[in-house]
């Protein structure tokens, strides 16, 4: 039980640093909610073009990427928080104390996974304010939070590699930003394929975000011919997903038992 415990206690303590801190909260959710009333209407004639689900509004269509974006933009502050308890010496007093390792890296992980799915709730419920709700319902909804949350956890390994590496704030940020945008453009968040450019189509094929995205919107538009999307959707992005969970996670773990020893 203490592996349970001392996580627990470590998830209690993120949050509330993250609830003192409410204008980190505001600024991560700000981009995806700008994108969700602006972006949306700015692009809406996309609803239009040939190969466009039939019946779907481009909030529809549009919403499964706004909702990753957050996740993914999230994901990349892990680093930043552990780079933070490296330089307030808080790491070095945990050490010091009888806590589990493994809870330390836990507590912070699933504190960054569960903020993910409260965020990425409260731009389903916008949405839905704003007339886009998922054709699977209750369970769908469930699914999609799943799905962003298991990403968050893959990619937050990736920040969280970089900082125990680095123990640079701006270097996490720093790369965070040279990865969001061009992975987030050259995948199928905010268009299909069949619109980007051809090198765009290929290395789409490739994005992992085109994947996940694409799961999350069978979820949001429904699994039937008329939209193109199916179950093996949604069990290819786990996989892709947990391929590269695999591997960021495996690099976290190393890192973090070299800062240990």
């Amino acid at each position: 039980m203490t592996l349970f415990s001392d996580t627990s206690h470590l998830f209690v303590r993120s949050m509330k640093k993250l609830l003192r801190n409410p204008i980190l909260l505001f600024f991560s959710l700000f981009q995806p909610v700008i994108f969700l009333l602006f972006f949306t209407q700015l692009f809406s004639k996309f609803s239009l073009l040939p190969g466009f689900p039939a019946g779907a509004s481009y909030q529809d269509y549009a919403v499964a990427g706004i909702v990753l974006q957050n996740g993914f933009s999230s994901s990349f502050q892990s680093g930043t928080a552990i780079v933070d308890d490296l330089r307030s010496g808080f790491l070095s007093k945990m050490l010091a104390t009888p806590v589990s390792r493994s809870a330390i890296l836990l507590g912070r992980i699933l504190s960054d996974a569960f903020r993910v799915i409260v965020q990425s709730t409260i731009i389903f419920g916008l949405a839905f304010i704003l007339g886009t709700s998922a054709a699977t319902g209750i369970l769908g909804y469930l699914v999609a939070l799943s799905i962003i949350a298991f990403f968050g956890l893959a990619w937050s390994g990736i920040s969280l590699s970089i900082g125990l590496r680095t123990k640079s704030a701006e270097t996490v940020f720093g790369i965070a930003g040279f990865l969001t945008f061009p992975l987030l453009f050259t995948s199928t968040a905010l268009v299909s394929s069949g619109v980007l450019p051809k090198w765009m189509q290929t290395v789409s094929s490739y994005n992992p975000i085109s994947y996940t995205t694409d799961a999350i919107r069978a979820l949001v538009l429904g699994m039937n011919s008329n939209t193109g999307y199916t179950v093996g959707t949604i069990l290819t992005a786990y996989g892709v997903i947990g391929f590269i969970g695999i591997l960021t996670m495996g690099a976290t773990l190393y890192l973090f038992r070299k800062v240990v020893s």
